[in-house]
């Protein structure tokens, strides 16, 4: 029986694009977005979580998310795990709130975060081409093994490749859109 599987490829191949847009989410634009804080993990009851789960997380305006901390007692790591997470922001305690206002980008900063954008998309063009070369591997296994023959294992390794590059413009669609963003474009 073949060892190739084309729906397996493409899911594993669309698992990427979608990692890259979680990435890219959380690349700062200058506008108030609440997926900016998914990285942030707070060490609470002796244990690493993420904010998200000790706290609800809100934009209430567009230069301004809010922490709604459930614990009182979490105020404070969750305080300091948002100074501490290298996003430039700096919260502003208000009883079991943390207001943080969205400061500005600097021209040097946008171009940075566009920078890291571009980083993340080749991470997930990398990725999306390990799939491919899997399925290519398994498809001249397959035919060693006499399950498929040389004019099968040619038309699909030509699939393969047109699946690899639609989802890679998917991936580069997504990044593309996210550097317009961040540089203000």
């Amino acid at each position: 029986m073949a060892q190739f599987d084309k729906k397996d490829l493409e899911r594993r191949m669309n698992g990427a694009v979608e990692s890259l847009k979680g990435d890219l989410s959380g690349l700062r634009t200058g506008r108030a977005n609440v997926a900016l804080l998914d990285p942030v993990t707070v060490e609470v009851y002796g244990s690493h979580m993420p904010l998200t789960q000790i706290a609800t997380v809100s934009a209430p305006e567009p230069r301004m998310l809010s922490v709604q901390v459930w614990d009182k007692t979490n105020v404070g790591p969750a305080d300091k795990a948002i100074r501490s997470a290298g996003l430039g922001l700096n919260p502003i305690m208000d009883g079991q709130t943390l207001r943080l206002p969205i400061p500005d980008l600097t021209e040097e900063r946008r171009k940075e975060l566009a920078k890291l954008a571009g980083q993340y998309a080749e991470k997930a063009r990398i990725a999306i081409r390990n799939v491919r070369r899997d399925g290519m591997d398994s498809l001249k296994t397959d035919e060693k093994k006499g399950a498929i023959s040389e004019d099968e294992r040619k038309r699909l390794e030509t699939e393969v490749q047109k699946l690899t590059d639609d989802i890679i413009a998917q991936a580069d669609a997504a990044a593309t859109h996210k550097e317009k963003e961040i540089l203000g474009q």
